[in-house]
């Protein structure tokens, strides 16, 4: 065990705002508790491997929509605190947080690079009496087979020499009604005093904690809150279809559901799930479960349903024209929004991106209009090299179909409905516009 008078030496460093917070990752999770460090007073470095995202912070720059300059000077103020690519200087910091990207491989199996480079750079510069927190999502069972013993190869050991603990990021970003401060931090240490150090930190910046009691429950927490989504987005995704079909709205339903004042939460429908967490995360799980000869048929059969909606959206377009007598190939299809939610500017498994594939292979003429997204990056996947077309009265005229598929609040919805002779309407953006020459769909 750590010895008693090591373990206050860090509480009252943190409980003085003297320990460095060492933050790996400033992306969506570390960017804003990096701030949140900073404004309570603590040093900040903020670790990158992307030069552009490093230069950006210590020039006050912000890269994240709704994160804004100004906040960003909070950690680019001062020589204390800064973004770097040297991990060296991870030896000089008291607590590092790992925020790092977990995604799935080409066959939904965890994709645990990043977490591996990452804990080896930390294992080489690791210092007694540091605590190290994992944040990045992942199956049960990480942190404590997976980052503790690559950590030990320094020679130090976990609860012995260093405090490890797990605490799964929770960020929603674009919501204005929850923030990094204000959301529930699950806690969970690979000992209890690692748990103790851990939330001791997070309890500086965090207005409430709730502590686990080890760090495969607070894993496992993470995921269960993402396959709740998952299967219950999955749910009206397949009711929305098979109402579709006995022309029925789905909207309307949820609408009247929803005013059931116990035993029923309101989910939607849309083209697909997009983001970093729900159509990933439930996948970690699957992997895992595997290795116990269970079969996570659920889970599974929610994945199907939610990746095959752009095919649904896609069809139903088809169908569309082909009621206008026109074919999809040639046709001038506008696709509204490429984030994968309302008002942000994040395309990470957007659905929409699935689209614009669906369509080339079909042979359309596609373009997108996305205020948020001014051009799509090349990313593993796709490479379209498009970028954002202007809502011109010209050329919403000449457009064959418009797909809806992200609910950006600053469309002109009621222009598009004057303009355009068809509309895909994924997300129920047309169902207040009253007078229409457009042939509006719901898919």
């Amino acid at each position: 065990m750590i010895k008693q008078s090591n373990i206050q030496i860090l509480i009252d460093k943190l409980e003085n705002k003297a320990a460095i917070i060492g933050i790996i990752g400033m992306g969506y999770v570390g960017l804003p508790l990096a701030i949140e460090f900073a404004k309570v007073g603590f040093s900040i470095i903020g670790f990158d491997l992307d030069n552009d995202k490093v230069h950006k912070i210590n020039n006050c720059e912000s890269y994240i929509k709704h994160i804004s300059s100004d906040s960003i000077k909070y950690i680019s103020s001062n020589d204390k605190n800064y973004a770097t690519t040297d991990f060296s200087l991870l030896s000089i910091v008291d607590c590092i947080i790992i925020c790092v990207p977990t995604p799935l491989n080409q066959y939904k199996e965890p994709d645990m690079q990043y977490i591996e480079s990452t804990v080896k750079t930390i294992s080489k510069y690791l210092q007694q009496n540091q605590l190290i927190v994992l944040e990045s999502t992942t199956y049960p069972g990480t942190t404590s087979s997976l980052v503790k013993p690559v950590l030990e190869e320094s020679g130090l050991k976990a609860g012995k020499d260093f405090y490890l603990a797990f605490s799964p990021e929770r960020e929603d970003p674009g919501n204005k009604n929850f923030s990094t401060k204000t959301i529930t931090k699950i806690v969970g240490g690979y000992t209890e005093t690692c748990c103790k150090v851990a939330n001791f930190m997070y309890k500086q910046v965090i207005n409430t904690t709730h502590l686990v009691s080890n760090t495969d429950i607070a894993e496992a927490t993470k995921l269960l809150e993402n396959i709740f989504r998952s299967v219950n987005i999955a749910l009206v995704n397949e009711l929305k279809i098979i109402f579709d079909k006995m022309d029925i709205d789905i909207w309307e339903v949820i609408e009247a559901a929803s005013t059931k004042p116990f035993g029923y939460m309101p989910f939607h429908p849309g083209p697909g799930l997009g983001g970093h967490c729900i159509p990933i995360d439930p996948f970690y799980l699957t992997w895992k479960a595997k290795e116990y000869g269970i079969n996570t048929r659920f889970i599974e059969l929610a994945g199907e349903i939610n990746t095959a909606m752009p095919e649904y959206v896609v069809s139903k377009t088809e169908k569309a024209l082909n009621d206008l007598e026109k074919s999809v190939k040639g046709s001038n299809i506008l696709i509204i929004g490429i984030a994968y939610k309302q008002d942000i500017d994040d395309d990470r498994e957007s659905p929409s991106l699935r689209l614009i594939e669906l369509f080339n292979e079909l042979g359309a003429n596609i373009s997108y209009h996305d205020p948020f997204i001014p051009t799509l990056k090349k990313s593993r996947k796709y490479d379209f090299g498009l970028s954002s077309i202007e809502l011109t009265d010209n050329f919403l005229t000449t457009t064959d179909a418009v797909i809806i598929s992200t609910a950006h609040s600053n469309i002109d919805y009621n222009k598009l409905a004057e303009k355009c002779a068809l509309i895909v309407d994924t997300r129920n953006c047309m169902s207040q516009i009253k007078n229409s020459t457009a042939k509006i769909i719901k898919a």
